[in-house]
């Protein structure tokens, strides 16, 4: 008990100095765009640029809610230590092995009970309004295949050579090497 107490006090103060060092009060909201790069306007600047920056942007709002999540979680299993109910799943009422707790030190479930949203058959509310493609679609490109298309183009085009070789005519190449 001591040890994954241990554990769970180290963590804690992790992620409290994560906080800490990126600002707590703003590690969920963040900074208007024009604050967080320092420009003095984001109109201006290319579409790229502004896409850029919004997605590392996202990407650490999403960082910073899941390690706050996983905050909460060992607060909470810090009070569970202080109750005498630490080691319990709330489900099956019994005992969580030992070393599912050194791996998950603030989980509150045996693995048998445990949830999960994967593989859990769930699709997108989007599938339920989305209707099915036209009977036959597809099938211009399969009556096509063999045919030149863009995927092609480079093989066409590296017959006549590249600027790393020789540019020779076609079929120049033969008497090249006869000679």
């Amino acid at each position: 008990m001591t040890k994954l107490k241990h554990l769970l006090e180290e963590r804690r103060a992790e992620l409290e100095q994560h906080f800490s060092d990126n600002g707590a009060e703003d590690s969920l909201l963040g900074d208007s765009l024009t604050l967080a790069t320092g420009e003095l306007s984001s109109v201006d600047n290319h579409p790229a640029d502004t896409g850029t920056e919004t997605f590392e942007r996202s990407r650490d709002l999403s960082i910073n809610i899941s390690l706050s999540e996983e905050l909460s979680d060992i607060e909470a299993a810090l009070q569970r230590i202080e109750e005498g109910s630490y080691g319990i799943c709330e489900i099956s009422k019994q005992e969580i092995p030992y070393e599912r707790l050194e791996a998950i030190p603030y989980t509150r479930y045996a693995v048998e009970y445990a949830p999960t949203n994967l593989n859990s058959g769930d699709r997108p509310v989007e599938e339920q309004v989305m209707t099915p493609p036209p009977s036959g679609a597809g099938q211009g490109r399969l009556e096509h295949s063999g045919r030149f298309d863009d995927a092609g183009a480079w093989e066409a085009v590296e017959d006549y050579g590249s600027a790393s070789s020789p540019v020779l005519p076609p079929g120049e190449d033969t008497k090249a090497e006869d000679s």
